[in-house]
């Protein structure tokens, strides 16, 4: 088990260290990115990383306040499903009603490796490689389809 400051100290060199992995790597539209914290441009979407001892996750979310809208933007999400599907080269899971953080219910999309675990150092750079493989591959999908999903919160 790690203290506080350990854990603390662990995360700040895995994110430090995946922002260097990622430094040089472009989005699909040329510009740089700050992948860590991935811009969704549109309201109530989110791009979280997540790594622990169950396993690394690229996550979708959409978190809106008004379930309508969540479920529009979840709706016009499946109808993108084969191209998402196509494009990652992978198939997510699908959650219309994921409960996160014991608060309240998101729908999330999550790319998952759980053979990794972020407390063993010798999964480092495996982890890296699945978020890196992960991010490249959405962003594909992201940036030609964002658009379609802005106009659904504005």
């Amino acid at each position: 088990m790690f203290s506080k400051e350990e854990s603390r100290q662990l995360n700040y060199s895995f994110w430090n260290g995946f922002n260097e992995y990622m430094s040089k790597t472009r989005s699909s539209n040329g510009r740089k990115i700050n992948w860590i914290n991935y811009p969704s441009d549109v309201k109530s979407i989110y791009i979280r990383l997540e790594v622990d001892s169950k396993g690394a996750r690229l996550c979708l979310d959409i978190q809106n306040k008004d379930d309508e809208i969540r479920a529009l933007i979840w709706e016009q999400m499946t109808e993108l499903k084969m191209v998402l599907e196509e494009i990652t080269s992978s198939s997510p899971i699908w959650d219309e009603n994921f409960y996160y953080l014991n608060k309240q219910y998101i729908s999330r999309i999550i790319w998952e490796d759980t053979t990794i675990n972020f407390y063993k150092a010798e999964h480092r750079e495996s982890i890296y490689i699945f978020l890196k493989n992960k991010l490249v591959k959405f962003d594909l999908f992201y940036q030609e389809y964002k658009e379609i999903l802005m106009s659904l919160t504005n």
